[in-house]
């Protein structure tokens, strides 16, 4: 089941977006890695910025996160997670499909150019990662994000 999440949910949203985020660690450059990778205080503020999450439950238990921001003329997939020992499931195929479909905006996505397995994700699912000075432009319109990440990220659309 896919559900908006409420604010009994934070915690476990917390909890697995750090769990799944440790795929990244030795990935992203070292000087973008921290721990925890999102602290509470950041989960917050992105809540307050906008950010909604929706949540996969199976049994009762939240095993999968995914948010979706309104900003300015597109919508921006963010902060997408499955626990690590329920990855290969469908799960984040089924999130990515749900926040997606019926959307009369464009999607972006900003992750990570050297998380290859999210870039092939999204691609597998219908986006296609833009040019180098298109990413440029989209990162410093629709994130608020240090230069740096700017540097070693990358942006998918599904337009």
């Amino acid at each position: 089941m896919i559900r908006k999440y409420t604010e009994s949910d934070i915690n476990t949203i917390h909890e697995i977006i750090n769990d799944a985020s440790v795929a990244y660690k030795g990935i992203i450059p070292a000087d973008r890695w921290k721990e925890p990778y999102m602290p509470m205080e950041e989960l917050k503020h992105e809540i307050a910025d906008g950010v909604i999450f929706y949540c996969y439950e199976e049994e009762g238990e939240i095993i999968g996160v995914m948010g979706i921001q309104d900003v300015l003329d597109v919508k921006l997939i963010r902060h997408a997670y499955v626990r690590t020992r329920k990855r290969k499931g469908g799960i984040g195929t089924k999130l990515l499909h749900f926040l997606t479909e019926n959307q009369e905006k464009p999607i972006l996505i900003g992750t990570w150019k050297d998380a290859k397995w999210a870039i092939d994700f999204y691609l597998k699912n219908g986006f296609r990662e833009v040019t180098e000075e298109e990413k440029n432009v989209l990162l410093k319109k629709y994130w608020n994000i240090p230069e740096r990440q700017v540097e070693t990220s990358t942006v998918l659309t599904n337009r």
